[in-house]
């Protein structure tokens, strides 16, 4: 089948849009592929409907596990094989669900980025026939990006296993830099990028001064109806902000990535079907999320770049509707911004002490340590050393960079259980139905459960038994309360490996690349977010798109400052495009004022956006006509 046919025949669609066409074009031809695809703009189409036409299996690596289970069900629904794999599962179903890759004729196998780094995923990868390799979020495997995942480095590594087949990288969000970036480290036989206009026609973007952020938002959601984001930085301000909307009259929930599993699935269901109006939310709430009515997503707090505010912000008006991003900005903003760099890289001598802290705290002795495995309290650690917590977070990240100690903030541990009890006493109780039927119900699904501790699927046993989670939780609980069996729940934990052995603490070399680099590209990321709220003769779309690398395009018209009236009576969209065209025409040569005239506006309009000109020293007047400053100045203008 043509790639046409394929998308009607599973998708329905009778075209490609946008560079959907372009990018399956390339990667079907084997060639390493880079699509810029804003939110919204089909990126799963672009890697789906090649990879039906091609012999083998599609490996799609994306760290979002919500986005793996609908992705997966989607592709079933029209009758496609395709599975997925990620850290929640136990070692048997991770082993039979690459099994079933070698001989199972599936299409697509979605795995997180730290699957590829464990022996069994490399074992196995080598007998799969893979046609393609998927790589969404791509921006995460640059350190130059805004989301920098170290474990998608481990992609290059994967390449090197399956040396013939071709990459292809997904992103909605990167700088040139970025882009460039993304290919050196995805290992591209040679730089191939296809981009998308970043540009929405339908997005306001809005930023509001304020020195009261609650009101404001209150008064925001209540002019404009539909469903809604509100970002917020930190995890206590989700609660708060969630209760004073409801204490409005405004329907909220809160969403932070402390929350259980469970619960976050269930407040963004809530959100997703229309329940809750209102999502509250740090960051961890975005990737993945397919609601297109979002009407606002509102900024309570400026984000450290805009790369991610373009990426929250595109979470509103995925419909094509008219939506609004707003941004509540207030004096105190500016300082918080700067504290920011501070605070993710502490100075270098803090970060030693750190470092030294840690081998006390696990009382590893110098030349020991390589490899070893530890849980991880850091209320209990800064306590201990009396360290502050936002640095010592941050200087922890640096060490993992340093590549001297890994720290991973949150590791999930599945939930375990263990039959305490011998099997002949187990039988002899007299135990409910439901209880009953629980154990027997696991017992067929895991050996071993009379001698040891063995990992379950909490979801899985619940579909098996036709319940919801909660009750398969509930009754273990009561079953370990009776001692007939010993429960372990899912859990997070922090965790600190150490990945070289400890090392005396003034030989530990902190890298200008490491650090000072780093710290550098921080600053200027917290600069052109600053410059983007307090700018007043611009237009917000054109800052965002001239950031991402797009020139010489038009004001939005809808914008705030676009929006807003100038002193002259003009709006600012009008304004600035008579500006760019007697700009372009005196880049030309100088002109007289007759011959201005001639562009088609209003003269009253060209003599207010002259006079302008003149003041802000771009435009000068001389006998010769009107001419740009800079061309005044140079030598080879003088007659």
């Amino acid at each position: 089948m043509t790639y046409l046919e394929i998308l009607r025949k599973y998708w329905g669609y009778d075209s490609f849009r946008g560079i959907q066409s372009d990018i399956i074009q390339s990667i079907g031809q084997g060639k390493d592929t880079l699509g810029l695809m804003p939110t919204g703009g089909g990126k799963s189409i672009a890697f789906q409907v090649p990879a039906m036409a091609m012999p083998g299996l599609c490996l799609v690596v994306t760290p979002l596990i919500a986005l793996m289970k609908d992705q997966v069900e989607n592709l079933k629904r029209v009758g496609i094989k395709a599975l997925f794999i990620h850290s929640g599962m136990t070692h048997d179903q991770i082993v039979t669900a690459l099994e079933n890759c070698v001989y199972g004729g599936y299409k697509f196998l979605y795995v997180s980025p730290e699957r590829l780094s464990t022996e069994i995923f490399k074992k196995k990868i080598r007998h799969i026939d893979v046609s393609m390799i998927c790589v969404d979020e791509a921006h995460c495997i640059s350190s130059w990006g805004y989301d920098f995942r170290p474990s998608y480095l481990e992609i290059a590594e994967i390449r090197k296993l399956l040396p013939s087949v071709p990459v292809l990288a997904l992103t909605a969000t990167a700088t040139p830099r970025v882009v460039d970036d993304i290919q050196d480290k995805l290992c591209f036989a040679e730089h191939n990028c296809f981009s998308m206009s970043f540009a929405r026609k339908n997005l306001s973007y809005v930023v509001r001064n304020t020195e009261n952020k609650d009101a404001e938002m209150i008064h925001i959601l209540n002019k404009v109806p539909g469903s809604a984001i509100v970002y917020v930085r930190n995890r206590r301000e989700t609660k708060e902000i969630a209760e004073k909307l409801n204490a409005a009259g405004i329907s909220a929930d809160y969403y932070h990535a402390g929350l259980e599993n469970m619960i976050k699935d269930q407040r963004q269901n809530a959100w997703t079907l229309g329940m809750v109006r209102v999502m509250v939310a740090t960051n961890a709430f975005g990737m993945g999320i397919d609601k297109p009515d979002v009407r606002v997503v509102i900024h309570m707090d400026l984000p450290s770049s805009l790369e991610e505010y373009f990426q929250e912000a595109g979470r509103a008006g995925r419909d094509g509707k008219r939506s609004y991003a707003v941004l509540l900005y207030a004096p105190g903003d500016k300082r918080i911004m700067h504290k920011r760099i501070s605070d993710n890289f502490p100075q270098k001598e803090f970060i030693c002490r750190v470092y030294e802290c840690l081998g006390y705290y696990y009382e590893m002795a110098v030349g020991d340590g390589e490899g070893c495995r530890y849980n991880f309290s850091m209320a209990e650690f800064c306590n201990n050393y009396s360290l502050p917590l936002i640095p010592t977070e941050s200087a922890l990240q640096i060490l993992t960079k340093m590549g001297v100690i890994e720290y991973v903030d949150q590791m999930e541990y599945a939930a375990r259980v263990k039959i305490v009890i011998s099997r002949d006493s187990l039988y002899s109780i007299n135990l409910p139905s439901f209880q009953e039927e629980l154990l027997q119900t696991l017992m067929r699904m895991n050996g071993g459960l009379f001698s040891d501790h063995v990992i379950i699927d909490q979801m899985y046993l619940a579909a098996r038994l036709g319940c919801n989670k909660e009750l398969v939780v509930e009754n273990l609980i009561k079953l370990s309360k009776q001692r007939i069996v010993n429960y372990v729940p899912e859990q997070k934990t922090q965790v600190i490996v150490w990945t070289k052995c400890r090392i005396e603490t003034d030989k530990l070399y902190i890298s200008k690349l490491i650090y000072d680099d780093r710290k550098e590209d921080l600053s200027a990321r917290i600069e052109s977010m600053l410059e983007y709220v307090t700018r007043t003769n611009a237009c917000r779309s054109q800052i965002l798109l001239e950031y991402f690398g797009e020139k010489h395009t038009e004001p939005c018209g809808q914008c705030d400052l676009c929006l807003e009236r100038d002193s002259h009576g003009m709006k600012r969209a009008q304004f600035r495009k008579i500006e760019q065209s007697i700009l372009k025409r005196l880049e030309q040569d100088s002109c007289s004022e007759k011959d201005l005239f001639l562009l088609p506006f209003e003269e009253s309009e060209i003599e207010a956006v002259l006079k302008y000109l003149i003041s802000e020293e771009q435009v000068c007047y001389s006998s010769k006509g009107f001419a740009l400053t800079h061309k005044s100045e140079d030598p080879a203008s003088n007659g």
